[in-house]
């Protein structure tokens, strides 16, 4: 079910809540005088065409008249088969929103949300997470775990045992000081994935010798890539998937986590532990890729535990105090804060959740870059004197060249890999003047909100720059200007691999800039597993400059 308890006090100064005479309309009760014109400017920014939200006597208004998509949450399930709004659910939302206005309830099976888009909503849902934010569990994730008796990373737990690993964590992957150690490994990957694709364009491509060119689907190198990359990272190892032939341990595992993801979502609204119980196909589906990814963790976990367990103390010592990173798994190893079976759960977890959502952002990428050649040009004129000034610093060439995070910010507002960011709140809020609940599920829509004219100037137009100034002119509206950006979640519960996907992005287009790629065809279908894809992923051309 989407609503749980929860017995958390509310902070001071905040709202309290009365149940009304006629037990169907809450009052908001202030601690002081609080102005009509205040509690508007709190409620946001509303469809121009939007009904007002708030009953003729100045009351919130109850859950229950919150607008829905329909009460029976299994006729809703029904209907999401029919109509396929399972791989097409970031439109369905869209839609929804368009037709019922900026927050609406809805339940589809077990599932149960209150579902908003705009980012002054988002940002009190913020301010109501608590210390130990909890979002909605993937249930057969947690039912793999405990079937086969693994332990959990933090993806999946919740409380002070989420916050103590989490903390540790943090210090290995999230801080400056972990970011500047693990850049030059992603710096080194992305150099040599260019430098092969300009050997494939110089081997396979048409034209004259120097100015050849080559289309192809990048979609199965950039899988290749964003796994290398990961496990440079996180094992402090290359393991050569970009030799002619990779090893079919690792194609593996790039199918299992595909699999992974599309098994995930029906599992979601379906009763997966009776699933479990008849071995229903599906889920044995689920489970099976699950199996691969930890056989493939498993196996590099053991061979770097063997590893750094065979080096004498004052090697391994020695090794730190020189600035020879040995990876995530090494610093965590080393510090010995974390047991074993822990690191191997959340260095399954950053696997598992480090190649299609950095892969499929970067197809993306490539295709908007390729059918806009002006900012193409601009990128590209910023990054070689960026470069040129580095002295091979990939911080500094990262520094001086902007417009590569500014382009990675608009892909996932266009192309959000995760298409949901989810709280319970710990206490009773208000949105868009309804009463939530706390411990309701409440879902920030993301491609609806990065695609709404009423939070960017000129939504659809893909321009980096937008993202480049801190002043109110850069094309975007004001209210709420925290939460506009969440591809990685907000607060204290954001990705935790997020330093690590967004250098891995930006390193990749850094080097890739140096050469020239086209797209022409000038659209792109999208659909939805577990993370937003290319219905057909888009075929690039590229030419050495």
């Amino acid at each position: 079910e989407g609503v749980i308890g929860s017995s958390c006090s509310e902070r001071s100064g905040s709202s309290s809540f009365l149940l009304g005479s006629n037990k169907k309309s809450l009052c908001l009760i202030k601690a002081g005088a609080v102005e009509k014109e205040k509690l508007e400017e709190a409620k946001g920014v509303h469809d121009a065409g939007a009904r007002s939200r708030r009953d003729v006597d100045g009351c919130v208004k109850s859950f229950e008249k919150i607008p829905h998509t329909g009460r029976n949450g299994w006729l809703n399930l029904v209907r999401f088969w029919r109509k396929d709004y399972f791989s097409q659910l970031h439109k369905h939302q869209e839609r929804t929103f368009r037709d019922l206005g900026p927050i609406y309830r809805e339940h589809v099976g077990s599932h149960k949300s209150v579902n908003i888009m705009m980012p002054v909503d988002i940002g009190e849902l913020f301010r109501a997470e608590g210390l130990h934010p909890q979002r909605m569990t993937l249930q057969p994730w947690a039912t793999h775990r405990e079937t086969r008796k693994h332990s959990k990373g933090v993806f999946l737990k919740n409380g002070e045992e989420w916050r103590a690993d989490r903390l540790l964590l943090n210090k290995e992957v999230m801080m400056s000081a972990a970011v500047k150690r693990f850049l030059p490994l992603l710096d080194e990957v992305a150099k040599d994935f260019c430098q092969m694709l300009q050997a494939r364009v110089d081997r396979e491509g048409r034209g004259k010798e120097g100015k050849r060119s080559l289309t192809i689907d990048p979609s199965p190198d950039l899988f290749r890539f964003a796994l290398e990359a990961s496990c440079h990272v996180l094992y402090g190892e290359r393991i050569g998937l970009f030799s002619s032939t990779p090893s079919m341990e690792s194609q593996k595992f790039i199918w299992a986590v595909e699999q992974m993801l599309a098994t995930t979502p029906p599992l979601l609204y379906l009763p997966h532990r009776l699933l479990l119980h008849i071995g229903a196909p599906l889920w044995t589906q689920h489970a099976t890729a699950w199996d691969h990814i930890f056989s493939h963790a498993e196996a590099r976990i053991q061979r770097g535990y063997q590893r750094l367990s065979s080096l004498p103390r004052s090697v391994s010592e020695a090794r730190a105090a020189g600035g020879q990173y040995t990876g995530v798994l090494g610093q965590l190893m080393e510090k010995g804060q974390l047991s074993l079976d822990l690191i191997k759960a959340n260095i399954t977890e950053l696997m598992a959740g480090g190649v299609d959502t950095t892969a499929v952002p970067l197809q993306f990428a490539l295709f908007e870059l390729g059918r806009n050649p002006q900012v193409q040009e601009e990128i590209r004129q910023q990054v070689m004197a960026s470069w040129a000034s580095a002295a091979g610093d990939p911080q500094k060439a990262l520094q001086g060249a902007p417009l590569l995070k500014g382009t990675i910010n608009v892909i996932l507002r266009l192309y959000p890999v995760g298409i949901t960011v989810q709280r319970m709140p710990v206490k009773d809020i208000v949105l868009q003047n309804y009463h939530i609940p706390a411990g309701t599920m409440v879902q920030a829509c993301l491609y609806p909100l990065g695609r709404s004219s009423q939070v960017f100037q000129n939504p659809h137009i893909f321009d980096p720059r937008r993202w480049g100034s801190s002043s109110r002119d850069d094309g975007q509206k004001a209210e709420g200007s925290g939460f506009r950006s969440l591809a990685f979640g907000f607060g204290a519960r954001q990705c935790v691999g997020r330093r690590i996907a967004e250098n891995e992005m930006q390193l990749f287009l850094m080097h890739v800039s140096f050469r020239k790629f086209y797209r022409f065809e000038s659209d792109i279908k999208t659909k939805y597993t577990l993370i937003l894809l290319p219905e057909s992923p888009p075929k690039i051309t590229f030419r050495k400059l």
